[in-house]
């Protein structure tokens, strides 16, 4: 059985072409759903039904791939998913059938490309960082106290009057990172 999912992205745009070649491709149910492509697959609760929907043997059919998924490898992830039931996939506009040699063929290559992709990613990532490191820039998240900072909570903290709370207020820190940054800074 063939099980087609039609997807808008805002409330003001029409389905109707998407829904005509579905039905002409010969789709027994159609899911609809407007929703931002953006939106990650396990955010798309229609597309999650579709999915849920198909049973072995049966083809998802897409109007155009765009309607599926914005990025390769949330396609990737969902045909690979379909695939691992035994459900084909079949996109329209792009002539993409995975039930076919020819269609299994560039699903692969897709996935590949993918593949490569995220390598490529991370390694300027990984080079990137060694760049930044070799210049002496440090990554992570800034530190939330600084000796300043350290010197003026000691002096908080010596005049009786001020509580813990007061001190971590006027420092704009917690109660933990203020006892972190006392406890690492005091002299052993």
């Amino acid at each position: 059985m063939y099980v087609g999912y039609a997807r808008v992205s805002t409330r003001d745009q029409d389905p109707d072409l998407q829904f005509r070649d579905l039905r002409k491709a010969g789709c027994e149910e159609i899911f609809e759903e407007k929703v931002s492509g953006s939106k990650g697959a396990g955010e798309r609760v229609t597309l999650t039904q579709a999915m849920r929907h198909c049973r072995e043997g049966d083809v998802l059919v897409v109007w155009k791939l765009d309607r599926l998924g914005r990025s390769l490898r949330d396609l990737i992830d969902i045909a690979t998913g379909l695939r691992e039931r035994g459900v084909g996939f079949k996109s329209l506009q792009e002539d993409l059938d995975t039930t076919t040699s020819g269609g299994k063929l560039v699903f692969h290559v897709f996935g590949a490309l993918a593949e490569w992709e995220r390598d490529v990613i991370r390694e300027r990532t990984h080079a990137g960082l060694a760049a930044a490191r070799s210049r002496g820039k440090r990554g992570g998240r800034p530190k939330a106290m600084d000796e300043g900072k350290v010197r003026m909570a000691r002096s908080l903290m010596a005049d009786e009057r001020n509580s813990v709370d007061d001190v971590c207020k006027t420092l704009g820190v917690s109660k933990s990172t203020l006892y972190k940054y006392l406890r690492e800074s005091s002299p052993e």
